[in-house]
């Protein structure tokens, strides 16, 4: 099909009534996984990539061929810059061809953060990219590295965040966090339908998606969510399939290997569109 933006994306879910999976990526072995599930069934996908990643997967290698993958797919797929933290990140992105970019801003002052997203969101359009941003503060990261806490999204916030800034979709924070979760979150529904009012149609993102339960998503999505980010889950199970691979007995092999991360990464990504599609 094609490399889109992920607002012509967010737009069919919601005209559907589904999710959109954002798949977080890091090796050329989990963009191949993600979009072979996608293609398998025949659903858009989104694949994105955070800046904490890039001392890993440094973004002019991974770039190029998330947008390549994309173009190739016989799905549409949009490639997003996820938790951009700096405007030179942003650029970068934007420069490889990225459609879809997130500057995030929420650990500033509510003023503070309209100011810098409202900046990102003129310089991303003006290469007709769409514009992700977060209010209120999604627990952890997602390297595991810093945990700033929880504060749910304020709906009355929501409505003036998105008007002043212009940004294309919203993610919001209800309870839910990056990374592995001790036991599954408590989700504040009734903070999201308030959200969903205020924000008067505009997409909802949920950030920190992996181990939240499939019966959860489903009802984030029936109150307003549209977009849903899947990282953890991801790289927890290529390491599985990875570590499987490596306990059978005799040889192993590079090319084998491959295939266990393909395969760990196709596993969890077909999961949850299945999940998402409702």
């Amino acid at each position: 099909m094609a490399l889109v933006t992920m607002k012509t994306l967010l737009e069919q879910a919601q005209a559907e009534r589904r999710g959109v999976g954002a798949f977080s990526v890091g090796n050329m072995e989990m963009v191949k996984g993600a979009v072979q599930a996608a293609e398998e069934l025949g659903t858009p996908i989104i694949l994105q990539i955070a800046e904490v990643r890039l001392k890993h997967s440094p973004l002019h290698l991974m770039g190029p061929m998330m947008v390549q993958a994309a173009k190739e797919a016989e799905v549409d797929i949009a490639v997003h810059l996820d938790h951009g933290l700096t405007i030179g990140t942003v650029r970068q992105a934007l420069e490889l061809g990225f459609t879809s970019v997130m500057y995030d801003s929420s650990t500033h002052p509510f003023e503070e953060n309209i100011k810098r997203t409202r900046e990102v969101a003129e310089l991303a359009k003006a290469y007709g990219a769409t514009v992700e941003a977060e209010l209120g503060l999604v627990g952890g990261s997602e390297d595991g590295s810093c945990d700033h806490g929880i504060r749910c999204t304020d709906p009355r916030d929501a409505k003036i965040f998105c008007e002043r800034t212009g940004v294309d979709a919203l993610a919001v924070a209800i309870g839910n966090a990056h990374g592995n979760y001790p036991v599954a979150p408590k989700l504040a529904f009734d903070v999201l339908e308030q959200i969903h009012a205020e924000a008067e149609g505009l997409p909802l993102v949920l950030h920190g998606g992996s181990g939240i339960t499939d019966e959860d998503f489903q009802t984030a999505i029936r109150k307003g969510i549209v977009k849903v980010n899947i990282a953890t889950a991801s790289f927890n199970r290529l390491m599985e399939r990875t570590e499987e691979y490596m306990q059978t007995e005799g040889a192993h092999n590079y090319f084998s290997l491959n295939e266990a991360m393909v395969r760990g990464t196709y596993e969890n990504v077909k999961h949850h569109i299945e999940v998402f599609c409702c």
